[in-house]
């Protein structure tokens, strides 16, 4: 594919994260009782949660709190308007895991490497699509890879291409995405609820536990004070789309790969509509029976929706390890 800004690389930058992030990221997407290895240090198989690399663009190697606009502006795409950061949402993102994380990155280089994959024009708005690695700054080895679109709210019309079929924010189709739409008349083999509450959004950002306050590395103001998502057309503070993602991706680990980080190898879905503070999400998932390797990794499908029956993340397709082959609905 080309097109303006394609195949246009950032500088890399280095990331560090320690186990107490580890444990924090673990506890705010609702790692429960049951899950250990996730949630203490010294448990003999303590594990990062796979989706923590989601976190690691944002983060970076800061220890405290920054400017979340100013960080985002970073250097221009060639050929492409200079867009601003105080108006952008996600739109969908897919993560492929191909190695497990260190519970810590002590003692070694790693870095965020993101290149673009696309930019569109979709009139009231653009698209830039981009794949975004974690590395070994050392051996080069990949640890994950993640393709990511991201929505920049009224900065469309600059003459760009327009390939994206869909929308914004009913059904982000990029150029070479594909549909996977839940089974029709058929229930899902697993239901699993998240009561939000108006402390969600602040416990996301700062994921602060027990009074102790460590920070998740996304300080995009729209989560926390509501005049961005007001001028957005959002009316107020939504929650990170991230954290929706992230809680629903432990859902589906814990429903059918038995809580083991090993057991997931990729997980995607699209931002189809805001989350705000209080929505109770209910997420139900369907098995597809089909396996994609010899490694017995099979498909399944989720939709996840709010108390008002409306999408929230549509899309869902994860790769999981099934062990557990029969589940029950259960709530956070």
């Amino acid at each position: 594919m080309s097109g303006p800004g394609v195949g246009f690389e950032y500088p890399r930058r280095a990331v560090t994260w320690t186990k107490r992030d580890v444990l924090l990221f673990a506890n705010s997407i609702g790692c429960q009782a049951d899950e250990l290895h996730f949630l203490y240090e010294l448990h003999p198989d303590f594990a990062v949660f796979p989706t923590y690399t989601n976190i690691l663009p944002f983060k970076l190697a800061n220890t405290d709190v920054i400017d979340f606009y100013q960080s985002q502006k970073s250097i221009p795409i060639p050929g492409v308007p200079k867009f601003d950061p105080q108006r952008v949402v996600d739109g969908e993102r897919k993560i492929i895991f191909l190695k497990q994380l260190p519970t810590s990155s002590e003692g070694r280089q790693y870095e965020v490497r993101t290149k673009v994959i696309g930019v569109y024009d979709k009139g009231k708005a653009s698209v830039v699509e981009t794949e975004t690695s974690i590395v070994d700054k050392e051996t080069d080895e990949v640890y994950s890879s993640m393709i990511g679109s991201a929505f920049f709210v009224g900065q469309g019309g600059w003459g760009g291409p327009k390939e994206w079929d869909a929308m914004f924010m009913q059904d982000c189709i990029g150029p070479s995405a594909v549909n996977y739409p839940t089974p029709k008349g058929k229930s899902p083999d697993a239901i699993f609820v998240d009561q939000t509450s108006l402390q969600t959004a602040h416990l996301y950002r700062y994921l602060i536990m027990a009074m102790i306050a460590s920070l998740n590395g996304d300080y995009n103001p729209l989560h926390a004070t509501p005049e961005p998502g007001q001028r957005m057309g959002f009316g107020g503070v939504i929650i990170h789309g991230l954290y929706s993602w992230n809680t629903t991706a432990h859902g589906v680990l814990r429903a059918f790969g038995g809580s083991n980080p090993k057991n997931m190898r990729e997980f995607q879905a699209r931002f189809a509509s805001p989350v705000r503070p209080g929505d109770k999400l209910t997420t139900e998932i369907w098995r597809t029976g089909e396996t994609v390797d010899r490694d017995g990794f099979e498909e399944l499908r989720f939709v996840t929706k709010n108390q008002d029956g409306k999408t929230v993340l549509s899309n869902g397709r994860a790769l999981i390890k099934v062990v557990n082959k029969s589940t029950d609905s259960y709530g956070y």
